[in-house]
């Protein structure tokens, strides 16, 4: 005889207190609630009021840093293939004008589209590319070093977007994975591999300089977000030993001459010591013309080491050009200028909205702080010479358009702050 199959009504026990089968009191998979699909942040339109003292420790860095780049620059422009003084400021102003209003778009937009996954994995999808691109036909190598891509007269190094990239990709990353924080593989793994990726791709350019930043950079990030010292540790000594394999690796093959880093370093010696040889000439004429400004300086466009002494002089090594022209008070206000930024900026991070707009916050102000030390360490011989430039100061086209479009990153999240 065949059993009737007895039906039960999900979470009621059945009459003549049976116990209904495990099963049965489970909802079907229909009935279960479904966790409705995160949105991805969109491009939205945020008219807030920005904050007003940082844009103008903006505008007034980058103003000084145009006159000075014109002092500094105006003799090599001359002694140049196109015989124009006017060289190397008009480039600059161009980009600076175009910078300023790159500053002020960007800063209306809701920084929030930079959580939007399809465009933070394109973003460092595509620096990552041009990063690779340098080894290409299109790329450009100076003293055995590959970091530039030049077409036609326009080029352009793509650490320089990767700087901002890094900040933002793993400012994504942290808020995503900030639940997993304790678990090392799912919370903090993902972080160190594309920050190894990167500074993977600094050694193969012999950008040291590049790859310091990108270091200092990533940790800051993932300091701030939070991540436990211990991870942080973990995450510190796995990078260690992977670069140590990648760099024994590379040097077996023949990819990468490590050698240069400590020629770097005998240099400094040999400056500090008045011997100069070719690889201390630049830190010296610096030293020289550093001491040679006094209190008031020589006076504005009256610098001497500019005169084909001092190798980069609207450069990496702008800053002993001003304190030469205007002295040590000129090279002080620098010190002040880029000391305001960067408390405004923390600032800024602080009274941030939420966790992402912190970090991207913390990272971009860090990065051009930090930027802005080393180089004024190397003009003072206080740390080895790798090519670091002065933001807002130093020639460079590209450079300045893209610590300006971070700028407005940051204007943006200051329209959302309560200040």
């Amino acid at each position: 005889m065949a059993r009737k199959r007895k039906n039960y009504i999900v979470g009621r026990a059945p009459a003549g207190g049976e116990t209904p089968p495990p099963q049965a009191l489970k909802a079907p998979p229909e009935a279960a609630e479904k966790k409705p699909k995160q949105k991805e942040p969109g491009l939205r339109i945020y008219d807030g009021n920005l904050d007003m003292l940082f844009f103008v420790i903006v505008i007034v860095l980058l103003v000084y840093g145009i006159i000075m780049m014109f002092s500094a620059s105006y003799m090599a422009g001359l002694t140049s293939k196109a015989h124009d003084g006017y060289m190397y400021v008009r480039t600059q102003g161009i980009a600076a004008v175009a910078g300023v209003i790159i500053m002020v778009f960007i800063s209306f937009f809701d920084y929030h589209i930079l959580m939007n996954t399809k465009i933070v994995f394109i973003g460092f999808i595509t620096a990552l590319a041009l990063m690779l691109a340098v080894f290409s036909p299109i790329g450009h190598a100076e003293a055995n070093a590959y970091r530039w891509i030049e077409i036609g007269s326009w080029s352009f190094q793509p650490s320089e977007l990767m700087k901002a990239v890094l900040i933002v990709f793993l400012s994504y990353l942290a808020v995503r994975h900030q639940n997993h924080y304790n678990n090392f593989r799912k919370g903090v793994l993902p972080m160190v591999v594309v920050l190894g990726l990167v500074c993977g791709l600094m050694v193969l350019q012999r950008h040291i300089s590049g790859l310091m930043l990108m270091v200092m950079i990533g940790f800051c990030v993932l300091f701030v977000s939070g991540i436990p010292i211990k991870q942080l540790i973990r995450a510190g000594v796995l990078l260690v030993v992977a670069a140590v394999l990648a760099a024994s690796i590379a040097s077996l093959l023949g990819l990468i001459d490590l050698s240069y880093v400590l020629d770097r370093f005998t240099s400094m010696s040999q400056a500090d010591s008045g011997e100069i040889s070719d690889e201390s000439w630049q830190t010296a004429q610096s030293l020289i013309a550093i001491g040679s400004g006094g209190w008031f300086g020589l006076g504005f466009g009256e610098s001497r080491q500019k005169y084909a002494w001092l190798p980069e002089p609207y450069n990496d090594f702008i800053l002993p050009i001003i304190v030469e022209e205007l002295g040590f008070l000129g090279g002080i206000v620098v010190v002040i200028l880029f000391a305001l930024f960067v408390y405004r900026g923390f600032y800024i991070a602080k009274k941030a909205p939420d966790k992402f707009g912190m970090l991207v916050a913390t990272g971009i102000t860090f990065q051009i702080g930090l930027q802005a030390f080393l180089n004024i360490g190397v003009a003072c011989n206080a740390f080895p010479n790798t090519g670091i430039s002065l933001p807002f100061f130093s020639s460079g086209g590209t450079a300045l358009l893209m610590q300006l479009a971070e700028m407005g990153v940051i204007l943006g999240i200051s329209r959302q702050c309560e200040i």
